[in-house]
């Protein structure tokens, strides 16, 4: 049975976050979404511990700190290492891809140029994630 999700998205670019939405929102799911411009505010969110995301929607590429340290300080907290974060980037860099493997990640999602394609790699990971036994730490 498909559970709507909580879904934490660490993301500083304006339009990519409105794609997210729009996608959510074009594809009827009931997935709730909190936003968070960088990695600072993203582990304000979470240090509050009062409803942690189900999954966590991660770009590399932002200010203040980047999404592989945002990476390494979630994984060395005992109880947020356990939220699954999928990277979600423009960033094919297979130097990238190994070390958030090698950090923990649970999938690393290249964002598509055609607005179609994004739509239907968010909607295959949604659906997945949504059908997971998710933990609550």
């Amino acid at each position: 049975m498909e559970r709507k999700l909580s879904i934490l998205l660490i993301e500083d670019d304006t339009i990519e976050i409105m794609k997210v939405n729009r996608t959510i929102s074009s594809l009827g799911l009931p997935h709730q979404i909190v936003e968070a411009r960088n990695g600072e505010l993203a582990l304000e969110i979470l240090k509050k511990r009062d409803q942690l995301p189900d999954i966590i929607f991660l770009d590399l590429n932002m200010p203040k700190i980047s999404g592989i340290e945002f990476l390494r300080i979630l994984k060395a907290d005992p109880v947020l290492k356990y939220l699954p974060t999928i990277v979600l980037t423009t960033s094919a860099n297979h130097k990238d891809i190994l070390e958030c493997y090698k950090i923990g990640i649970a999938g690393y999602v290249i964002k598509p140029l055609k607005y179609e394609d994004y739509v239907q790699k968010l909607k295959r990971v949604m659906e997945y994630w949504s059908i997971n036994e998710l933990i609550q730490v």
